[in-house]
């Protein structure tokens, strides 16, 4: 038996300042044949990860595709998407004949030319290897779940879990899958339900924990083998954005389509329920310093390089310091410039330094102060459950009582890295400032004496309402009152 596996894959918000190149993708994950560590899955890598480890023991071979992944930001340019793409179906041309194939990809990336990447890569995979050839995706949840791949694929898995820990967890499953069809037990099924919503669904709230909780309950029972929910990427213009539910079952169309929809109903009565509260600036640090002990962590989403924003607004560092917060940490801030003042300076050194408010409107004024150089780190990591996430050369500067990790290589909040890395260390502050929408609870909940929402001025507005689209089929809630959920596959 012979699997081939691959990864191309980037979040692309299409209102973000940010092109995507190939320079982003050799930034992030950009890996050859071969050349995937073995200590752990880089992002949307977790299939090849999990099937190098299980080949030898399952008793198949697997062919190693190239794997490319770029941090979440604008439109990737066409002819570098096509140049990556075509090198991946090379490959899968040469590795033939095959009985499967696993991609590992995102769900929400968009070339030029391209809507639905995703659905263009399964294309032109399902017209090259031999019908019976079994396709097996892993998607983020944050993802447009199209018809058209949901047509391409034999079997499609999302992570369940938000922050995505379960990253590995989920791959398996695709392999597990993808495997007992290719054995001839089992013949999966997909139906899919559109909720017509666009929401944000943290599962480490108790509405969606319990949500997911459920569904994992229901699988692998009754002929259900896989339950999935895509939350949608809400900063993307493209037609089929929306919330959908995914059930595939055991050769019983009628039994998954059923499950779709009285999960995609249940699921439709959550609308506006999901969500954390939200406080301005000014009121998130009044109600942090409230609090006797700390950690206490405000996360800023609207400012969240998770989903596509540059990360170097300064609204919330220009509040902490004029209000003379002490004890006080914030990151991670994207400024390569000013992290290679602070190199130039040294560890030690004060110097007058120009922060952020470099990419746009949105990313508020520079803010000038002057800074001593705390602590330089080259080619950092941070940790994201069991993936490792690069931050580049990174340095920690402090304003009176706020220190402020910069960054060279665009990312959001993920693990206690961030910090440390730099010499800081994240438990000992009063108040902690992560531009994160939900990842960074995997790692900064558990040292948190509470946790705050901040909707700044920074880009990813958290009323979609805001949201200029111009593409997106209508109706769909919140835009309009009105909509028609219902089972589309």
């Amino acid at each position: 038996m012979r699997l081939f596996a691959a990864t191309l894959a980037t979040e692309t918000n299409t209102f973000s300042p940010l092109p995507t190149s190939l320079a982003s993708y050799r930034e992030g994950v950009f890996l050859r044949p071969g050349e995937h560590p073995d200590d752990a899955p880089r992002m949307c890598t977790a299939p090849l990860f999990v099937a190098r480890q299980r080949a030898e023991k399952e008793g198949f071979s697997l062919i190693e595709g190239s794997c490319f992944a770029a941090s979440p930001a604008g439109t990737t340019n066409r002819q570098d998407y096509e140049l990556m793409r075509d090198e991946i179906l090379d490959q899968l041309r040469r590795a033939l004949p095959l009985d499967g194939v696993l991609l590992g990809l995102h769900g929400a990336m968009v070339a030029y030319g391209y809507d639905d990447v995703e659905g263009d890569i399964l294309e032109r995979v399902r017209a090259i290897v031999s019908p019976g050839c079994v396709i097996g995706v892993e998607l983020d949840p944050h993802c447009h779940l199209t018809l058209k791949r949901v047509q391409l694929s034999d079997v499609i898995v999302l992570y369940k879990e938000f922050p995505h820990i379960d990253v590995v967890e989920r791959a398996e499953d695709v392999l597990d899958l993808v495997l007992a069809q290719l054995r001839g037990q089992i013949k999966p099924v997909m139906s899919v339900y559109d909720c017509r919503q666009i929401q944000s669904y943290p599962t480490t709230l108790p509405l969606m924990r319990g949500f997911v909780d459920k569904i994992k309950a229901l699988e692998g029972k009754d002929g259900i083998l896989s339950i999935s929910i895509g939350h949608c990427f809400p900063y993307a213009d493209v037609p089929e954005l929306s919330a959908r539910v995914l059930v595939i079952a055991d050769g019983a169309k009628t039994k998954a389509d059923a499950l779709a929809r009285e999960l995609g109903e249940e699921l439709v009565a959550m609308r506006g329920k999901t969500l954390p509260e939200y406080l301005d600036i000014d009121a998130a640090i009044t109600a942090g310093l409230a609090c006797k002990d700390g950690p206490v962590v405000l996360a800023e989403p609207a400012d969240n390089a998770g989903g596509g924003a540059p990360s170097d607004n300064t609204s919330i560092l220009r509040a902490l310091v004029a209000r003379d917060v002490p004890d006080a940490g914030i990151g991670p801030v994207w400024d390569p410039v000013a992290v290679r003042l602070a190199f130039d300076a040294g560890v030690g050194a004060s110097l007058a330094l120009r922060l952020g408010g470099k990419t746009g409107p949105a990313s508020g004024q520079p803010f000038d102060a002057e800074v001593t150089v705390l602590g330089l780190a080259r080619e950092a990591w941070q940790s994201f459950g069991p993936t490792k996430v690069p931050v580049g050369d990174c340095a920690a500067v402090r304003i009176g009582g706020v220190d402020v990790v910069l960054i060279s290589n665009r990312t959001q909040a993920l693990g206690l890295e961030l910090f440390r890395n730099v010499g800081i260390e994240p438990t000992r502050k009063r108040l902690l400032v992560v531009k994160s929408t939900n990842h960074f609870m995997a790692a900064f909940g558990p040292i948190a004496t509470k946790v705050l929402y901040v909707d700044s001025d920074a880009p990813l507005a958290r009323d979609y309402r805001r949201v200029p689209y111009r593409r997106i089929q209508r109706p769909i809630w919140p835009l309009d009152e009105v909509t028609h959920p219902g089972l589309i596959y």
